[in-house]
């Protein structure tokens, strides 16, 4: 963790395919994170590359986040997951980097964010709090994957949240 009055210099990018690797590491050493495979990685790297980011600092990946614009609904961007390496926390950047997706041209079309956030995850459930305020846009919450009927016990229910309309 850095000082409060030091900044990291991150360069934020599209990610690339050869990113995909780095983006598996970096989920890999900050649990609880679920890890993906590494090819889920190359596609998130890859097929959803204009809808997912990727922080460096002194070429080490130390954010990504991956997400995509839901088929089904056009005007819905679904953020899959947000990472932020333990040298970069403490600056903002998981907001900075979804703030910078939603400035892309290829979300003009976008006036929802969806996630999902176990109940016990308050750091995630803080983040988009605070950019539903920063959008002045509403939150609602409901299961989408509750404990026992979909993950059998073995995983803390998935809870949806729904912020928007968003008008940037």
């Amino acid at each position: 963790m850095l000082e409060d009055e030091e900044v990291m210099k991150i360069e934020l990018s599209e990610p690339k395919p050869e990113d995909g690797l780095a983006v598996n590491q970096l989920v890999a050493e900050n649990p609880p994170l679920d890890p993906n495979s590494l090819y889920c990685n190359l596609l998130q790297t890859t097929h959803f590359a204009k809808t997912g980011i990727a922080a460096w600092h002194e070429n080490r990946l130390v954010g990504f986040v991956s997400g995509y614009i839901k088929p089904e609904q056009p005007d819905t961007y679904f953020l899959w997951q947000v990472v932020v390496g333990e040298a970069a926390r403490g600056q903002g950047l998981a907001k900075r980097m979804i703030q910078a997706i939603f400035e892309r041209t290829t979300l003009a079309n976008v006036k929802w964010l969806e996630t999902t956030i176990t109940p016990d995850n308050q750091a995630s459930q803080r983040l988009f709090l605070s950019l539903a305020q920063a959008w002045e846009a509403e939150v609602n919450t409901s299961v989408l994957f509750d404990k026992q009927k979909h993950f059998g016990g073995q995983h803390n229910s998935e809870e949806l949240y729904r912020i928007g309309p968003i008008a940037l």
